[in-house]
């Protein structure tokens, strides 16, 4: 075991000193001894808010729960005052907080055994509830009566499935049963505080043992309905298991790659939407817009858990564009700005690792390195060509000028069509031929106009559209 880091023995020393007990506890405990380095090291001590703020120089308290942010060496550190809890009428918060001058009274109230541990500033374990000995034979296992923690803070549902998947360990048998016959009062805990651990399952190097974990302890239902329908969903020949199944493999694809969350929800949202879209059963069965459909649905599912919007719009965009083609005798370079135009070249990366997600997620062979390749190729070769209005030689205040215009709708449509002949040929990015088709584009109706851009547009979801009909999707 190593050393305690210098500032905590530092902290810990001085609350010794002015005649208190104070001790490093919880979750950094169980990283220490895990030999991992804490994010973060909390203290309990004997001492009240009061008391701990005479001892730091450098100090604020700001909650009701006897928590004292201090500095020692410009190193943050919480101290709690040990502390009892009353009853959880709202399975969130305890109606009342008493301070205690009993390490283990304080240490009774945590969630589970290998959080209820505490250090000293010489590094001997305090551990009144074997939390030790279940971290070495990796048990996930409530402090007391599970049913009680659980009662206390219904959250502790979900940390439980969040631990095991963050470190790989079983749940014990009493805390499952319990967490399975409570797992309704999951719907009691804000959105916000289920997010957080969701994203820490997501985030974790095994997110399909958590989401099987979820789905066995009547979890999922209630934190992620949509995932949970499509258990039991079967699929068609270009798949070996349900929807749900699918969806995990996809999701723990890109936990093994290291990608980012936005990847990872992408990946296991990518199909959410198989449930309501499936036509027909067995080999030949149909997802026809699915992708549509599911970029609407994981809309609605981050708005819920209270994604940021930034976050929503990228997850939803790549579920929405997961389908794009890319055979290689048939992608064009026109089509390829054409994505990249409506996805933007900086999600290109991210919607290639999803799709490969999905096909790696299905069972059957792989997608051929060769695809990806030239398709990276590609887009790298058109990465410079123009694929929005902005990037246009010719811009509205020109169009006005030249046509003597005011600003207005056509003007709109004017930049769009001309940007859609770009889209099909680079070269057409020039002052004369814009000026040109401008003046041409002038004589059109704004409903000529309109359908102009609309057929372009259309153009690339032809060729989407005969790309699902072949997969069924």
């Amino acid at each position: 075991m190593g050393q305690l880091p210098k500032e905590v023995i530092l902290a810990i020393k001085r609350l010794n000193e002015a005649g208190f007990e104070a001790y490093a506890v919880g979750g950094c405990v169980r990283d220490f001894l895990l030999k991992k380095a804490p994010k973060d090291w909390d203290l309990a001590t004997s001492a009240t808010p009061e008391e701990i703020q005479k001892v730091f120089e450098k100090s604020f308290y700001e909650n009701r729960f006897g928590t004292v942010t201090v500095f020692v060496d410009e190193i943050k550190l919480e101290v709690t005052t040990y502390r009892t809890e009353e009853a959880y009428s709202d399975s969130r918060h305890p109606d009342s907080v008493k301070y205690t001058k009993s390490l283990e009274e304080d240490l009774k109230r945590r969630d589970f055994t290998i959080n209820a541990m505490a250090l000293s500033r010489s590094g001997e374990v305090i551990d009144h509830f074997n939390g030790k000995k279940d971290l070495e034979n990796k048990i996930i296992r409530a402090v007391g009566d599970p049913k009680e923690r659980f009662k206390e803070d219904a959250l502790r549902l979900m940390r439980a499935v969040r631990f095991a998947s963050q470190l790989n360990f079983l749940i014990d048998e009493n805390t499952e049963r319990e967490i399975s016959l409570l797992s309704g009062n999951i719907e009691r805990v804000s959105k916000e505080r289920i997010r957080d651990e969701l994203v820490k399952i997501v985030t974790s190097n095994n997110p399909k043992y958590g989401f099987n974990l979820m789905l066995r302890l009547n979890l999922l239902k209630y934190v992620l309905p949509e995932t949970f329908n499509g258990v039991g969903v079967g699929q068609n020949k270009h798949h070996i298991y349900d929807v749900f199944e699918h969806n995990i493999n996809a999701l723990q694809y890109t936990a093994d790659q290291k990608y980012t969350l936005e990847v990872r929800l992408g990946a296991l949202f990518h199909d959410v939407a198989k449930p309501q879209t499936k036509r027909g059963d067995g080999y030949n069965s149909t997802f026809y817009n699915h992708d549509i459909v599911g970029a609407k649905f994981t809309r609605n599912i981050m708005k819920r858990l209270k994604f940021s919007n930034e976050e929503i719009d990228k997850v939803s965009l790549l579920v929405r564009y997961h389908l794009f083609y890319y055979n290689v005798d048939e992608v064009t370079e026109s089509s390829v700005r054409r994505l990249i135009s409506k996805v933007g070249l900086e999600n290109m990366e991210d919607l290639i690792k999803v799709r490969y997600a999905d096909r790696i997620g299905s069972g059957t062979p792989k997608a051929e390195p060769y695809k990806i390749r030239h398709l990276k190729y590609i887009i790298d070769k058109v990465s410079k060509d123009p694929i929005s209005v902005k990037m246009l030689k010719i811009k509205g205040d020109d169009i006005m000028k030249i046509l003597n215009m005011r600003p207005g709708q056509k003007i709109g449509l004017i930049l769009n069509a001309l940007l859609s002949e770009v889209l099909d040929d680079s070269s057409r990015n020039n002052e004369e031929y814009l000026q040109k088709r401008a003046v041409e584009m002038n004589d059109l109706s704004i409903t000529e106009l309109s359908n102009m851009v609309k057929r372009s547009e259309e153009s690339i979801e032809i060729i989407e559209k005969e790309h699902k009909k072949r997969f069924r999707v």
